[in-house]
């Protein structure tokens, strides 16, 4: 059974960078279309980026676009979600999924499981 497991959050102040791993284990992702979500206190569970398997096509929600970069390493089994000029608003559980599609035309679908997340807190 795969898995995927986000790593690398943390308390960061505003204006701060921050570098998310999302690994997986049990299987490979080449071809896997990932996104990376996240769940602010009170709020729902929103998409942020999402990168596809095979054409590589990105996409960002609009409050992240031009701070945040999704990348990937195959090699490595890893999404990487590197976040810059964070704000107070950005603070939020933070998770990676297996999607149905990347694109910016409906929402993207976890094809698994939740996991725990990351947490990321933006603060001074």
């Amino acid at each position: 059974q795969w898995q995927l497991v986000e790593s690398g959050g943390g308390l960061v102040q505003p204006g701060g960078s921050l570098r998310l791993s999302c690994t997986v284990s049990g299987s490979t992702l080449e071809r896997w279309e990932i996104g990376w979500f996240r769940q602010a206190p009170g709020m729902g569970r929103e998409g942020a980026a999402c990168i596809a398997g095979r054409d590589r096509t990105i996409e960002y929600a609009d409050s992240v676009n031009g701070r945040f970069t999704i990348s990937r390493d195959n090699n490595n089994k890893t999404v990487y979600l590197l976040m810059t000029r964070l704000r107070p608003e950005d603070t939020a559980v933070y998770y990676c999924a297996k999607i149905n599609i990347c694109t910016d035309m409906v929402p993207w679908k976890n094809l698994g499981s939740w996991g725990a997340g990351t947490q990321v807190t933006v603060s001074s």
